[in-house]
């Protein structure tokens, strides 16, 4: 039996068996002089940072030794899931260090937003999470819009100290970091990596310059988020990669509708309403008779309403139903990693389903 081979590049245990853990490094790479672990290689090599999800109490044991540093936080939200993305309890783990928030994916959301009412509701429902942040910022990762600001910003924040980067898994932390960089002329060439000191779970260390660095931190993983209930092939289509163009619904009451297999929402009471309906533009909606749903469901689940695929309808929950009175206009049916429903009138009363273990809440409308 051979003792525990660590990383060189982020100190993780090496092993050869599931790719998709930390430390992973195919048979091959064992009989070199210097062993790194995939991600490690990737980066290094192909300037390429890769997620590894981390369970919870790992992830917050080892965000806890920033509270004992010096630096600025940066926190990656998924501005189409805010509430499936944000960290609650960060301001906890980050002692007095100042936090920038950063709604990432701001390409998908519908042009008719006013970015202004966007960074105001991050800002207060980031603060409603306990988490008073320095600044907000909106970028696309993807499409390189907002990153030059934002590194001004990381600039002036950091008053020359480090920087870390947090978020969840999915939330695009390492194109953000990929782009960051290449965007910063000049480090392109110089990443290294090296482990924090303290922990053997891989913070991936990125000098900025002769004294500090930017630190990325494996990405958290929050069990009521709609991806850890969806396969990879399901999750490409739930989530949005370009412009989400709304769908309008006229219901009267007793109407249902069904999101591919994945959520439903029942309009139970209320006037005729409209219901808009934001979400990846390659699922489709479906229209039913509410007494007619729960058959609809059972018989056609993962065919007509889809997703899930066939394959993986069985990893999927149960729908359990939520039951919300809306009383105000202009207020948005949130589900948790999949998108929204604006209704425009309150005075209505609704039943959204959702897999057990997913998040339903409402919010003010941000449209």
């Amino acid at each position: 039996m051979m003792g525990e081979i660590q990383c060189q590049g982020c100190g993780a245990v090496i092993q050869t068996t599931n790719p998709e853990e930390a430390g992973y490094a195919p048979a091959s790479a064992l009989e070199r002089e210097d062993i790194i672990c995939k991600r490690c290689f990737r980066l290094k090599h192909y300037n390429e940072v890769q997620d590894v999800p981390f369970q919870d109490d790992d992830f917050l044991e080892m965000l806890n030794q920033i509270s004992d540093t010096k630096g600025l936080v940066v926190q990656l939200v998924d501005i189409f899931d805010f509430n499936g993305s944000f960290i609650s309890g960060l301001k906890r783990l980050t002692g007095n260090n100042p936090v920038i928030l950063v709604g990432n994916k701001m390409d998908v959301l519908p042009k008719s937003v006013n970015h202004g009412k966007v960074k105001h509701w991050l800002k207060r429902s980031a603060k409603e999470n306990g988490l008073e942040v320095e600044d907000v910022y909106l970028i696309s990762a993807e499409k390189n819009q907002g990153i030059q600001q934002l590194s001004q910003a990381i600039e002036q924040y950091r008053e020359g100290g480090d920087v870390y980067v947090v978020g969840t898994t999915n939330v695009g932390k390492s194109t953000f970091i990929n782009t960051l960089i290449s965007n910063t002329s000049g480090v392109k060439d110089a990443i290294t990596t090296s482990y924090f000191p303290g922990t053997t779970l891989g913070f991936i260390d990125i000098p900025l310059d002769e004294t500090s660095s930017l630190y990325d931190t494996p990405g958290v993983i929050q069990r009521h988020q709609m991806a850890h209930y969806v396969s990879d092939k399901d999750l490409k289509l739930i989530t949005p990669r370009k412009e989400v163009k709304p769908k309008v619904y006229q219901l009267n009451e007793e109407q249902t509708l069904f999101v591919g297999g994945l959520a439903r929402l029942d309009f139970e009471t209320g006037e005729r309403s409209s219901f808009v309906c934001h979400f990846s533009n390659e699922l489709n909606i479906h229209r039913t008779k509410l007494e007619k749903a729960d058959e609809l469901y059972e018989n056609h689940l993962g065919e007509l309403l889809s997703p899930p695929d066939p394959d993986t309808m069985t990893k999927l929950p149960p729908l359990k139903g939520h039951t919300l009175k809306i009383k105000e206009d202009k207020t948005d049916i949130v589900f948790s990693g999949l998108g929204w429903v604006t209704v425009p009138e309150g005075g209505i009363t609704v039943t959204a389903h959702v897999p057990e273990g997913v998040k339903v809440s409402l919010r003010e409308s941000l449209i």
